[in-house]
This record gives C-alpha cells, sequence and structure tokens, in this order.
C-alpha cells in the first residue's frame, strides 16, 4: 500500500493485489494527480486499486481502479490493459474525463437543464473494460450482499450517480413516487431507461433524458433471480423481493461471480 498526502484534506491511497510492478504504485499517485489537478470542487480522498493477474497470458491481466471523494460525490473508473503503466495511462485519461462530466452534470444540475447528451455513446466507444470472467453458470454463487439506504432522488440525478462510477446500473428511491426503482444504460437507443417495483402503470413520464420501461419488474425469490440470470445471461435482474417487496438487484460480478444489493430495512 502505498499513501501521499497532496495537502491536509487530500489523501491519495494506492493499494495493490498480485504482482504488481515495482514503481506502479508511485506512478499511479502521479497520475492520479494529475487527474485531480484542475478540478476545482473539493477533492476529499483519492482511492485506488492496481491488480496484476498471476498469470501472464490472461487477457489485458493488468487493472487499475480509482474513487475521487469530489466534495461528497464519489467518480469512479475502472480499465484493464495488457500491462500495468499502460493500465495506470488509460485510468489517468478515464478519470480525468469523468471529472469533467461530472461537473458539466452538476452545473447543469445547478442552472435547471438535462444531463449531457451522449454520455452512454461516449462510454460504448471507449475500449479498455475489464472483461467479465465466465464460470459455468452452475458454477456462479452470490459472494458479495450490500445492504444500504437508499437515496431518494429523480431518475435524472440517478443518472448523474450512474455516470459518475461508471456503473451498469444504479439502484436508488423516486423522489415523486417513493418506489424503489433502478436506472440503466439502453443499448438500442444509446439512452437511459427507467424501472420501479409495483408500477402497474408508467411511474415516471418520459423525459428528453430518461424512458420508461415498459417491462413488468419480476416479484421473485432471490433464487429465482439467480435461476432467471443464468437462464438469460444478463448483466443484472431487478427484482422485487417476494418477501419484502422491496426493489434489489443481482447483478454480474467482473470475477464471474454474482453480487446482490438490498436496501437496509
Amino acid at each position: 500500500m502505498s499513501r501521499l498526502k497532496t495537502s491536509p484534506i487530500v489523501d491519495v491511497l494506492v493499494n495493490s493485489r498480485g504482482p504488481v510492478p515495482g514503481g506502479a504504485s508511485e506512478y499511479a499517485q502521479e497520475k492520479l494527480l494529475a487527474a485531480i489537478a484542475h478540478v476545482s470542487s473539493p477533492v476529499l480522498a483519492v482511492r485506488a486499486q492496481l491488480t496484476q493477474a498471476a498469470n501472464p497470458s490472461a487477457s489485458r491481466p493488468a487493472t487499475a481502479q480509482a474513487v475521487v471523494d469530489l466534495n461528497g460525490r464519489p467518480v469512479r473508473a475502472h480499465v484493464a490493459a495488457d500491462t500495468m503503466l499502460e493500465a495506470v495511462d488509460l485510468l489517468q485519461d478515464r478519470l480525468a474525463a469523468r471529472l469533467a462530466r461530472t461537473r458539466r452534470h452538476i452545473g447543469q444540475e445547478h442552472r435547471g437543464g438535462q444531463a449531457a447528451e451522449g454520455t452512454s455513446r461516449e462510454n460504448r466507444r471507449h475500449g479498455h473494460y475489464p472483461d467479465r470472467q465466465q464460470p459455468p453458470a452452475e458454477e456462479r454463487r452470490i459472494v458479495r450482499h450490500k445492504s444500504f439506504s437508499l437515496g431518494r432522488q429523480t431518475p435524472e440525478d440517478a443518472v448523474i450517480d450512474l455516470e459518475s462510477m461508471s456503473y451498469d446500473f444504479w439502484l436508488f428511491t423516486d423522489m415523486t413516487s417513493g418506489r424503489d426503482s433502478v436506472v440503466y444504460r439502453d443499448g438500442r437507443t444509446c439512452g437511459y431507461r427507467v424501472a420501479s417495483v409495483g408500477a402497474e402503470g408508467q411511474a415516471h413520464e418520459a423525459g428528453p433524458v430518461v424512458n420508461v420501461s415498459s417491462a413488468p419488474v419480476p416479484e421473485c425469490s432471490v433464487d429465482d433471480a439467480v435461476r432467471r440470470m443464468r437462464l438469460t445471461g444478463l448483466v443484472f435482474v431487478f427484482f422485487a423481493d417476494a418477501a419484502s417487496g422491496r426493489g434489489c438487484v443481482l447483478y454480474h460480478r467482473y470475477d464471474g461471480q454474482y453480487g446482490l444489493i438490498t436496501p437496509a430495512r
């Protein structure tokens, strides 16, 4: 672990996993500092992890990820490359782009405008995302379960958080309807869609940024959600837990296993 304090309130921490080359952590610190150098909002902390696969013949064995605490708003980037130094360079570029886009989103939010167009298309143009491992479906298990209180926000605000964190989905409670909801990227329209638990009709009005999913949210158990994932091969399944009625997400992790997110009671 390598740590660098750039000021009394900025802490850059780089963790390493696997046979990471010597000097890579220090190189990452320099690149992360360069990525946040022109950020006007307070940067409260920077956390990064460098992971080197033990098998050097693996496809893009070097991965780098970082999360910047931008005045309480997390901004995340995650890349993979053939070498660790290349991964760090890509991480700097992607993180700088996400920080810039987050600042634009926040500025438009304050001015009452819509989220920037084309962010989903821009994401798809970027390469170097880590590949999800694909173990046999019967060997996949839920290896991580996260439970937390969902933020109450609009779908448009949820899109900002989804893009800031570079996630495939964002689970939240809709500010207007009070329903557990999820926003995600729509591969067909290059935009975003929202789905809500218990919405017999449209819980939201379609807007210029977020469209409304017409597919009903399934009500099922976690085991049923796992079976649905195995059958469909989807990246995630949003479902209403049959026991609690709350909106939950089962998702496919990069290591090939499953993760589960449930709202705190």
